[in-house]
């Protein structure tokens, strides 16, 4: 992995391959590992730039205070320091909203869309008291075994049907959560609405959701298509919340597909 200072600390990312730029933007409790397959399988054709988010992985811890909005200041300077230039951003569940954000201050950096899993926030797209809820329960998570997460979280994001290799391979990357991240992701998740810039976005958006996803259902990606001018949805039959995970050949094809109809 490579790494560069953004902000003062220190940003992990992977970079694969050759052509249009694509961002991958990772889902709260990850990091850019679980990209693996994206990274492997899109890098034929694209720059693929998976990133380690402040606060996950590799990458060092920002201050508790931080929201949404520094996320996607970082992100924007990332993107800045490593050169690319108009790339797809590519975002699932908390990456979703962070691509939303992104998009919100910084309208001219992404080429394209690609939402998976996504929320307006969480304050954006699900009931206040679902919300509260959701950050409790993070918050209080945060203080215990990285265990205890797991056994938590795994089953609100996979279908029963997935494999025990993706569920170990996902428990892995969870288990190494930074608590001061977690901490932070909740909190800023909890109070984005980002509702009322949805109808502002000018360039190509693809939403992906599992057909089964039990933490953004389909209500949410209903809602995020009837706000976004000329957005595609695309349903993936039979999968939850971590299709790049439960479904990648789909997954891809789906990605690829729609950034070769919008590399220029």
């Amino acid at each position: 992995m490579d790494e560069v200072k953004i902000g003062g600390f220190r940003i992990a990312f992977e970079l694969k391959g050759e052509g249009s730029p694509l961002v991958l933007l990772h889902g709260a409790l990850s990091d850019s590992r679980e990209w693996r397959r994206q990274l492997d399988e899109l890098s034929d054709e694209f720059t693929v730039v998976a990133w380690d988010a402040p606060g996950c992985g590799r990458s060092e811890d920002p201050p508790e205070t931080f929201r949404l909005p520094d996320y996607a200041d970082c992100l924007a300077a990332f993107i800045e320091e490593i050169g690319l230039v108009r790339p797809h951003v590519l975002g699932l569940s908390f990456g979703g909203g962070l691509a939303l954000e992104l998009y919100h201050r910084y309208p001219a950096i992404p080429r394209s869309l690609i939402l998976a899993s996504a929320y307006a926030g969480w304050a954006g797209s699900l009931p206040p008291e679902v919300v509260e809820e959701r950050l409790q329960q993070w918050l209080q998570l945060s203080e215990l075994p990285p265990e205890r997460i797991v056994e938590a979280l795994i089953p609100t994001l996979f279908t029963k049907s997935v494999s025990t290799d993706v569920i170990n391979e996902i428990a892995v990357i969870m288990s190494e959560f930074h608590p001061v991240g977690m901490k932070a992701m909740a909190l800023a998740f909890a109070k984005a609405d980002l509702r009322d810039m949805l109808p502002t976005i000018e360039v190509p958006t693809l939403l992906l959701y599992g057909e089964a996803d039990q933490r953004s259902p389909l209500n949410v990606a209903e809602n995020l298509h009837s706000r976004i001018p000329a957005s595609r949805l695309v349903i993936i039959p039979g999968v939850g919340h971590q299709s790049n995970l439960e479904a990648p050949e789909i997954f891809n094809a789906e990605v690829r597909r729609f950034l070769l109809e919008h590399q220029n």
